[in-house]
């Protein structure tokens, strides 16, 4: 007797008996995308999860995984529900939690009939955003105070990093010894992005730019003048990358006081 094929049975009708899906593994209808540098401009990667129904409005994902494509500045994400309850249901407000999204409504359309159906689109500007982010849009129903909003839909957004900064920022201690420090760059992507230029902000740090592997990995070595009093410095890289985001990076440098040090690892 098999029993971890009948528990998973159970576990899917208590699942399905309580309105939730989830996706299975395999090919499914669309190719998912999860190679950030294999993506087209108007292609992203999308995960699916849990489905929600809320006020009689039913949403297949409330959270979605996109793989942004490295050149794309806009990512949209589109989030479809349908009225499966048996009266209108209103879209009382919706809003994004940050201004870097923008959100709206298939054809403004804001009262839904039993049946119908509609989509929220999501508008996430990148901007100088890296790495993994979550973003959300917010949505009041019929009756939703203002503190509780029915839903809360999250995008998820995988931002690829072509030019990689390990750390983003090196640091001292007040009267530590000024021993230089490396920050390692490296270069993600199918196509060579050359380091041009470092310049600093400060000039009581001194940077060396070492190449490892041109056009793919490169050394910034820095090393602190003073090292007697706290200071603030800016590093920026110039590269040659085609696409105009990475053409700019930032590297930080610091020397801090012992306790300042210590709260800021």
């Amino acid at each position: 007797m098999k029993w971890p094929g009948k528990i998973a049975v159970i576990a899917a009708v208590a699942l399905a008996a309580a309105g939730i899906t989830w996706s299975i593994k395999g090919p499914p209808a669309r190719k998912l995308l999860l190679d950030a540098a294999t993506l087209k401009a108007d292609e992203v990667s999308l995960r699916q999860i849990p489905k929600i129904t809320q006020a009689g409005l039913d949403f297949p994902e409330i959270r979605k995984e996109v793989h942004a494509a490295p050149d794309v500045n806009i990512v949209t994400t589109d989030f479809e529900f349908t009225n499966k309850s048996d009266k209108p249901v209103s879209v009382i407000k919706y809003d994004a939690a940050c201004s870097c999204m923008a959100v709206s409504i298939k054809d403004s359309k804001l009262r839904y009939a039993p049946g119908e159906s509609g989509v929220v689109r999501t508008e996430f500007n990148m901007g100088n955003f890296s790495g993994e982010v979550d973003k959300t849009a917010t949505l009041w129903l019929d009756g939703d105070p203002e503190d509780k909003p029915s839903l809360v839909l999250t995008v998820h957004v995988v931002i690829p990093e072509l030019v990689s900064l390990e750390p983003k920022t090196v640091k001292w201690e007040v009267n530590e010894a000024p021993t230089p420090k490396t920050v390692h760059i490296k270069i993600n992507h199918s196509e060579p992005i050359h380091v041009l230029s470092v310049t600093s902000t400060n000039e009581l740090y001194t940077q060396q730019l070492k190449t490892v592997e041109d056009g793919k990995t490169y050394e910034l070595i820095v090393t602190p003048l003073d090292v007697k009093t706290p200071s603030l410095g800016i590093m920026r890289l110039v590269t040659d990358s085609k696409i105009k985001r990475f053409q700019t990076q930032m590297a930080f440098t610091q020397v801090l006081k012992p306790r300042l040090a210590d709260a800021s690892k």
